[in-house]
């Protein structure tokens, strides 16, 4: 079967793959930050919801978002070496974003097996913030494919690192408002005991 007559069967496929191995990533770190709260809770409510948590986590983590990785993985390198892709210098870059991206994987597989052996792991707001990665990566891949030309995905780039920016105040004052959530609710707490 030539190239040409299964081209946008792969294309299709491979974006597929990329929407789902990206809704693994997005969806994964979410449920290390429950995990974390839950870790907070009272008994038998924290190990009700961790014993949960460790579930959902292991099916996303082996049933959806590394099957789609490597399908993705195999998806793209077939296009790009059958349509020559790989010696575009947008391409290069491309290449290093997705590269990032599996580290960025990878250092979430080694949360995920802290939280699969009941280890200590960073707190929800750290998560939160490391959740934003998988979104910068988005963000940085799909302007350099969509806009290939040098000049313009440099612009894309200096756009995203304000997205990342805005991104972490954000996350920043969310953190001191919902602290400041908790203390007005424990001082009511207080207030209705007394």
């Amino acid at each position: 079967m030539e190239f040409a007559s299964i081209y946008l069967y792969l294309k299709a496929l491979h974006i597929i793959f990329i929407t789902t191995w990206f809704a693994g990533l997005f969806y994964i770190v979410r449920l290390f930050i429950y995990h974390a709260e839950a870790r907070t809770q009272e008994e038998p409510a924290a190990s009700i919801l961790q014993k949960q948590y460790t579930l959902m986590e292991w099916r996303l983590w082996y049933i959806i978002t590394w099957p789609s990785a490597l399908i993705t993985l195999v998806l793209g390198s077939w296009l790009m070496v059958g349509t020559g892709a790989w010696q575009s210098p947008w391409m290069h870059v491309k290449l290093t974003m997705v590269i990032g991206l599996y580290a960025y994987q990878m250092y979430c597989h080694k949360i995920f097996r802290k939280f699969q052996n009941n280890e200590e792991t960073w707190g929800s707001t750290k998560l939160r913030i490391w959740n934003e990665v998988a979104t910068l990566f988005l963000f940085a891949i799909v302007f350099v494919v969509v806009l290939k030309s040098s000049i313009t995905w440099i612009w894309g780039m200096a756009s995203l690192v304000l997205l990342s920016v805005i991104m972490m105040v954000a996350i920043k004052l969310y953190g001191k408002a919902r602290g400041k959530n908790k203390e007005v609710v424990e001082k009511s707490k207080d207030e209705s005991v007394n």
